[in-house]
């Protein structure tokens, strides 16, 4: 494919659906809100030509973007040539092509159509390093894939699925954090429609009607059960949009994730482009058991205004422990995976001194807020202030405790492994090779405790991964032998830890 081609004209009826949809989004509260005051004869006569001239201008944008927008591949480059006011011509080398991700929302599978998004790698705000075609046929989308990425890799196999999915996974997704925000969702969403017909104070007042004569705390905490269960539910749905059909397997020289019931998502990376792993495990997956891991590869941070806001770096969603520790040694082609051949040193005692202060600070912060607002408002925010209280004091120590259980670093023949968190914990075991520099921070409470924390600066993941709270002494041993050679030139006979510093070697 070396001359110009054009998108799929059908992208104009796709674009004529979704303004369909805006405009009924959007028309359904303005109308009712209209009627009210009028009629509905009223309302349909202002909204009406609103809407067409909605959907008929939307359509006929996107008709000049598609007369405008050209693609091609050359031996050597990716160009696409697009622009409505002002041209643009954005072209990229193919042997720096490190992803080619596919992604089809129902409107577009229902065209069979597909979003094609082809990066370098490279984490750009303004989008230079990526193009992408939306939409084109989905055939021509998975032959563009396999065309860019599909290159000689004499070193590297096709090892097949790494990973398929199992069913029995959706029952971590309600203990997600995802669940109770859903549910506070639905409510607020049920206040809002409600709004818009009119109906919210009746609404109010019949659960006003439900909790008569029962106590405000009772009332609140059944309440709080209905969001969770509601979210609960909710999270079930989501999990099944998101991770439905999934497959992790690994290609020549490549490693696909390909997810979703939906909106099917195909997400390529590079294996050489392969850092490490991050294996995450969010308090109520941990205590269920369970676990996800992630890949820590360069350019896999979306820069701003990138179309997919979907997780890229998620190899497998929360799976039982130990196909999570498998799945991570089988991506990093390891026998066994570092997250259990390091042996992780504990961190001084100091550091959990530290985290008992900061969980206790808080909820003593978030009492007197209570308390304040309390005298000045109402005695029912005392009453919470005080339950509050003895319920969040033990949960705050036991979780400070646990954070400070879960602290460990250690380093293995080819990988730093760095543990830390409680609410979210997170272990990543990070190439030593892949290290470019180390920053060490020290707060004046850390410097009388004798703690420092210190951070590996790296081109992949999320570019920078902490051990917090170290010793002194172990956080510089520990620079010093994952990159032999790097900190030599800033190191003095019985050295300290600066206060803020940042080394950077390349």
């Amino acid at each position: 494919m070396t001359g110009w081609t054009a998108l799929d004209r059908r992208t104009v009826a796709v674009t004529a659906l979704v303004m369909a949809g805006v405009s009924i989004t959007a028309g359904l509260p303005i109308g009712i809100g209209i009627a009210r005051n009028t009629s509905i004869g009223t309302a349909l006569l202002w909204l009406l030509p609103a809407a067409a001239l909605l959907v008929v201008g939307g359509s006929a944008v996107d008709h000049i973007r598609w007369r405008r927008t050209r693609y091609r591949m050359t031996p050597g480059r990716v160009e696409l040539r697009t622009g409505i006011l002002v041209s643009k011509h954005r072209s990229l080398q193919r042997d720096r092509v490190r992803a080619v991700d596919i992604t089809a929302d129902p409107l577009l599978r229902g065209f069979g159509l597909v979003a094609v998004r082809i990066g370098t790698g490279e984490q750009s705000e303004a989008g230079e390093g990526s193009v992408v075609l939306r939409p084109v046929p989905a055939a021509v989308g998975e032959s563009l894939r396999r065309e860019l990425l599909d290159r000689t890799h004499p070193e590297t196999s096709a090892d097949g699925a790494l990973a398929v999915l199992d069913p029995a996974w959706i029952r971590y997704a309600p203990v997600s954090f995802l669940a109770p925000a859903l549910g506070a969702s639905a409510f607020g969403g049920v206040l809002q429609v409600s709004e818009w017909f009119g109906l919210q104070s009746g609404v109010i007042a019949w659960v006003g009607s439900l909790f008569r004569g029962v106590p405000v705390l009772t009332m609140i905490a059944v309440l709080v059960a209905a969001a969770l269960v509601v979210g609960a539910v909710a999270s079930l749905g989501l999990w099944v949009e998101m991770w439905w059909n999934y497959r992790l397997e690994r290609e020549p020289g490549t490693l696909r994730v390909r997810r979703g019931l939906f909106t099917t998502r195909s997400i390529s990376i590079e294996e050489a482009r392969v850092r490490g792993v991050e294996l995450v495990e969010p308090l109520g997956v941990r205590l269920s058991g369970a676990a996800r891991v992630d890949a820590v590869a360069t350019g896999m941070a979306a820069a701003k205004g990138d179309d997919d806001k979907s997780d890229r770096r998620t190899l497998l969603p929360a799976a039982p422990l130990s196909i999570a520790r498998r799945v991570a040694a089988d991506v990093l082609r390891e026998p066994e995976s570092p997250l259990d051949a390091v042996h992780l040193t504990g961190h001084p005692v100091a550091a959990r001194g530290r985290r008992l202060r900061w969980a206790l600070s808080s909820v003593v912060v978030l009492d007197a807020v209570l308390v304040l607002l309390g005298a000045l408002l109402t005695d029912v925010l005392l009453h919470i202030a005080w339950v509050s209280a003895l319920v969040l004091v033990p949960v705050a120590v036991v979780l400070a405790v646990d954070a400070y259980r879960g602290l460990g670093h250690g380093l293995g023949e080819r990988y730093l492994v760095a543990r830390s968190g409680t609410v979210r914990r997170a272990t990543v075991a990070l190439q030593r090779g892949g290290i470019i520099g180390w920053t060490f921070r020290q707060s004046v409470f850390q410097r009388r405790a004798g703690l420092a924390t210190v951070i590996a600066t790296t081109a992949a993941g999320a570019g920078a991964y902490a051990v917090p709270d170290a010793g002194s002494d172990d956080g510089l041993a520990l620079a010093a032998a994952a990159v032999p050679g790097l900190l030599e030139p800033f190191l003095e006979p019985a050295s300290t830890v600066p206060t803020n510093g940042a080394f950077v070697g390349t």
